[in-house]
């Protein structure tokens, strides 16, 4: 007897699209009757769609119109702070296939069993941090073009510029971003869900194997102690020729009092 193979259903796409909306978000007191995950705040919006706030200022967004995504963007403007005008964005489709889970290949869709709030919430926690990633090393590269005229300036004249506001600006500016990657952003830390859901780890490590998220955390992190360590040298160098031209002062004016004191006594000799 002959088996009639049953018709395989088509898979289904939907964009899920992480941007950063501005340096932070608070999530406290935005919970609703449809909220799915308290940290990340995520919670339904319209049919099929859902939201994810992360509060180092990332919003990410699965299954939403652009009238969806326009208006809960809208309502975020009062909790955001350091609001961007132009937000990085990280955009990815979403494949619902129930036969596996994870990027299909380099580039491709994820794929995933379902679209329910445990895998939403992964596949979120991945698209926020590479999108974290990206606005925190296109910051600290800036950072590098600063250093780079006063490395430069040190190589071929031996001697440190003379603009230390400049380079404590460049430790603030290094700190700040060394605190965002370490402490907010948390790159090599797991998604929450992860400890209800084991089953879930190796979506988990297929997406960040996808972004390349330790690498890309590694190769920060090494790049930030680079740009302290080097502003912390320079202002060093900076304070040592401060305070030779210091003592150099010193001695110049211990100099000209003992040669007013050599006038001083001449002239009472001839006088006397």
């Amino acid at each position: 007897m002959n088996e009639t193979a049953r018709p395989v259903a088509a898979p289904t796409r939907v964009t899920a699209r992480a941007l950063i909306v501005g340096e932070r978000i608070d999530t406290v007191g935005l919970e609703r009757p449809d909220t799915i995950s308290a940290l990340p705040l995520a919670f339904r919006v319209g049919a099929g769609g859902m939201v994810a706030l992360f509060r180092f200022g990332v919003a990410v967004m699965v299954g939403l119109t652009p009238l969806e995504e326009e208006h809960t963007l809208a309502s975020l403007a009062a909790r955001v702070s350091g609001i961007r005008a132009r937000g990085d964005d990280e955009t990815a489709v979403v494949e619902i296939a129930p036969e596996t889970d994870g990027p299909s290949e380099s580039g491709g869709p994820i794929r995933i069993k379902d679209l329910s709030p445990a895998r939403f919430l992964v596949v979120a926690d991945a698209l926020a941090k590479t999108v974290a990633l990206a606005r925190d090393e296109r910051e600290v590269n800036k950072v590098f073009d600063v250093i780079e005229p006063f490395a430069r300036q040190l190589a071929q004249t031996g001697r440190p510029p003379f603009r230390r506001r400049a380079m404590l600006k460049l430790i603030g500016q290094a700190l700040l971003a060394q605190h965002r990657v370490t402490g907010r952003v948390a790159v090599e830390e797991k998604p929450d869900v992860l400890w209800d859901r084991p089953d879930l780890e190796r979506l988990y490590a297929r997406l960040e194997d996808e972004y390349e998220l330790k690498e890309r955390g590694g190769a920060l992190k090494l790049k930030l102690d680079v740009i302290v360590e080097t502003a912390h040298a320079m202002t060093e160098m900076i304070d040592a020729d401060r305070a030779t031209r210091l003592e150099l002062a010193v001695v110049v004016l211990i100099v000209l009092e003992l040669v007013a004191s050599i006038v001083e006594i001449a002239l009472l000799w001839r006088t006397g």
